[in-house]
């Protein structure tokens, strides 16, 4: 029998490592302390929970989180399979239905006889036995605690927030329209128009309104990839326009591109939900309900959740990880997910993947799979065990590809060349591991 490998953490990335080490033979067990204990992000009783948006990002080879995709897929990944069985209408992204998606990842590690998920919480770490933390955006107290003990310093922490869920019957469809960005395929977005006197109407009390105090929280720094709305609107009253309420590419049922649009995006498979995209806030929930019906559309509309922040943990990496996530104190311990220094999900499931097939080899004595900047899986591994002494959780992005040995001018042309080198070298990387290099 081999190895029992010990998983903590049922999340995105802990899944996906428990998946790839259990189709390789090995015992896992993983630990999720959900029913038992949740954090104050997360919800439901199943595996692989969806906090933040329910959106996996774009899946254009133009677009970053498009090549990754692509390159995990070819590595076999679980999560992304199941993504696409369970997603919803989001234009180019892959966006999912919450509940589908964690239901379907529990049933699919329930099948395996060699995972076996149990549920309680992990408060202390052997570094004697083979370990993957994986314990994702709000690791409790008590386990931070331990992870502070074994990287021989504190925890590092940042803030991340979430985005507000109305109902689809109690938005005003008349104030909406549903035409693509450059009219480009079909709208899978309500979108909400806002002239000039209602877009800086709304600015002003926004900016205004009351926040929830984070005296429960150590410190007090946001993470610019999760940035509440209301402090990118203190930066200008024009930030908005320029970010997630950007006009450009959208045209009305008059043909006219309005001041300022709020997108809407399908939460769940029958769309009876809906989120505000790029509303992640920190007001209170009255101040909310108050100023997101400001928006036109959403005068009447019922808010069945609305958006928190919370603290996220991620340890200094490039001080504790190798670039297969194992720690450099420890070889038997490694990291996974939000906490290793990656952001975002396709990016915490990539850190499980690699966890999983690096744990796997070096327990049969194999030498490190050593992915290249070529691809967007190496370009992180190798940013979060990169000597870095600002070092802050990285999205995957084509800035930290090695660059094109020649000059291609057009942007978008030079994205897609990003990405056709990207598959073509993870090819070559699945095919010496198939191989039993």
């Amino acid at each position: 029998m081999k190895t029992r490998i010990r998983i903590i953490g049922g999340g995105l990335a802990g899944s996906e490592a428990s998946y790839q080490l259990a189709k390789r033979g090995y015992e896992v067990e993983l630990y999720e302390m959900k029913p038992h204990k949740f954090s104050p992000a997360h919800h439901n009783d199943n595996l692989a929970e969806v906090v933040c948006s329910n959106s996996f990002k774009s899946s254009l080879l133009s677009t970053a989180s498009g090549a990754l995709k692509a390159e995990l897929n070819i590595l076999d990944c679980l999560l992304l399979k199941v993504a696409e069985k369970c997603s919803v209408p989001a234009g180019s992204a892959l966006a999912v239905d919450r509940e589908l998606f964690s239901k379907a990842v529990t049933k699919e590690l329930e099948k395996f006889d060699n995972i076996k998920i149990i549920r309680e919480e992990i408060t202390t770490i052997d570094t004697s036995v083979p370990t993957i933390i994986a314990t994702g955006p709000l690791t409790s107290d008590s386990l931070s605690k331990e992870i502070a003990k074994l990287l021989g310093e504190e925890g590092l922490y940042f803030f991340d927030a979430s985005a507000p869920i109305v109902d689809a019957g109690t938005i005003n469809m008349e104030k909406t329209f549903t035409t693509s960005r450059y009219q480009k395929g079909e709208s899978d977005y309500i979108n909400c128009p806002m002239d000039k006197d209602t877009y800086y109407a709304f600015i002003e009390e926004l900016t205004n309104a009351q926040r929830v105090e984070l005296h429960d929280f150590e410190g007090t720094e946001v993470f610019e990839g999760c940035m509440p709305v209301e402090v990118m609107a203190s930066r200008g009253k024009d930030t908005l326009r320029y970010g997630p309420l950007r006009p450009v590419g959208l045209l009305d049922n008059d043909g006219k591109r309005p001041f300022a649009v709020v997108q809407l995006r399908r939460e769940n498979l029958e769309g009876e939900l809906y989120n505000l995209v790029g509303f992640q806030t920190n007001l209170t929930y009255p101040e909310q309900k108050r100023v997101f019906s400001m928006i036109p559309a959403l005068e009447n509309a019922e808010f069945v959740k609305y958006g928190v922040m919370h603290r996220n943990t991620y340890i200094n990496a490039p001080k504790h990880l190798n670039s297969d996530f194992s720690m450099k104190k420890y070889d038997k311990i490694f990291f996974a997910g939000q906490i290793s220094g990656v952001e975002g999900y396709v990016e915490s499931i990539m850190s499980g993947l690699i966890a999983g097939i690096s744990m796997a080899r070096k327990l049969e004595g194999k030498e490190k799979i050593y992915f290249n900047n070529l691809t967007i899986t190496g370009a992180l591994c190798n940013y979060i065990s990169t000597e870095n002494v600002d070092f802050q959780p990285m999205n995957a992005n084509f800035g930290i590809l090695t660059p094109h040995n020649e000059l291609i001018k057009d942007k978008q042309k030079r994205k897609e060349e990003y990405s056709k080198r990207a598959i073509e070298e993870m090819a070559k990387i699945k095919e010496a591991i198939d191989n039993g290099n």
